[in-house]
């Protein structure tokens, strides 16, 4: 996946990450630090004020290159407000892959979330010919399981203390698609109304543990 695309809708333009991104990414997450970092994905043994963007965005590319990830910006009245990426690509006998992102607070709540997943997630199925999208979400995060509510990602399970994320391991709900349950494609199946009901909803024993930590011996 050497050409990154870009995804027009009325809402939102989502397209590839460039080098020269870092400042207004830098000023995006500085000024939405209270906003984003309960759900950031941190590295252990990294200290967070270490994280260098320019260099976060190289290895983007160089992934993108490879074909395992699809960096993205989310641009909305000709300024970024929020990033996607598409991450772990394999094709073959798998083809699937995780998504993630973040936008800043002032545009949360606007449709520009489930339309920047839908546009990536339909490039995806019918342009590069995957199977299946995945995206896992904290507990907390209600916003973000809004946006898989809307879509009709289905749930699939509770993965205990799965990502690093704002300094801890952190418990996720897991989501997903496969390409047949979406013919007509994400967005057009989320614009139409027609997602169906229930296929989000997680089960009470999920949400039980969830809200009881994984106990660790003491050290």
């Amino acid at each position: 996946m050497r050409a990154l695309p870009t995804l027009e809708h009325r809402l939102v333009t989502v397209r590839g990450v460039r080098l020269r991104d870092a400042k207004a990414m830098e000023k995006a997450l500085g000024d939405n630090r209270a906003w984003l970092s309960p759900w950031e994905a941190t590295t252990p043994l990294i200290r967070p004020d270490s994280f260098d963007q320019k260099s976060s965005i190289r290895g983007l590319l160089q992934a993108a290159k490879q074909g395992s990830a699809l960096p993205m910006v989310l641009m909305h009245d000709h300024e970024l407000v929020g990033q996607l990426n598409v991450s772990q690509i394999t094709y073959g006998s798998l083809s699937s892959a995780t998504l993630g992102y973040w936008v800043v607070e002032k545009v949360a709540g606007r449709g520009i979330t489930p339309v920047a997943v839908a546009l990536a997630t339909d490039y995806l199925f019918f342009e590069k010919g995957l199977h299946r999208m995945e995206v896992c979400i904290r507990p907390e995060n209600t916003s973000s399981l809004r946006v898989v509510e809307k879509l009709g990602f289905r749930y699939e399970g509770f993965r205990r203390r799965y990502i690093h994320i704002d300094g801890k391991w952190a418990d996720h709900f897991c989501f997903a698609l496969v390409v047949e349950e979406v013919p007509s494609g994400v967005l057009t199946r989320y614009e139409k109304g027609a997602v169906p009901s229930g296929v989000a909803t997680i089960p009470e024993l999920d949400w039980v543990k969830a809200r009881n930590p994984l106990s660790l011996p003491p050290r």
